[in-house]
């Protein structure tokens, strides 16, 4: 029986994980895309906390690329709110390209480094 495409995603995002890991200097932004809205957090992964997190109706804007330039600006203004510059990216298994991308290139253009 073939694997369905949610089946498939986590199987990717088993593969990310297994590399990446989020400390206190340079936790993990974690993306989760529903069908409504998209969510991202901050995880220090050593202890399990979530250090930031923002989603969409947080940032007023709707599931579009244009609403997720403006959650990648939030999270990266509330990133630095906390004190953290640098951070670790987690597609959490979706494809790097375009509402996953326009967050990555908005928080970076908002000053976070990957």
């Amino acid at each position: 029986m073939p694997l369905s495409k949610i089946e498939h995603r986590q199987n990717r995002k088993k593969r990310i994980r297994a590399r990446v890991k989020g400390t206190a200097l340079r936790p993990r932004l974690s993306v989760f895309r529903s069908l409504k809205k998209m969510y991202v957090q901050l995880i220090d992964d050593a202890t399990g906390k979530t250090v930031a997190a923002a989603n969409t109706s947080e940032a007023k804007s709707s599931m579009t690329k244009e609403g997720a330039k403006k959650l990648g600006e939030l999270i990266a203004k509330k990133a630095k709110d906390a004190g953290i510059t640098s951070i670790v990216f987690d597609r959490n298994g979706y494809k790097y390209h375009g509402r996953v991308k326009e967050l990555a290139d908005a928080a970076r253009g908002a000053g976070l480094q990957f």
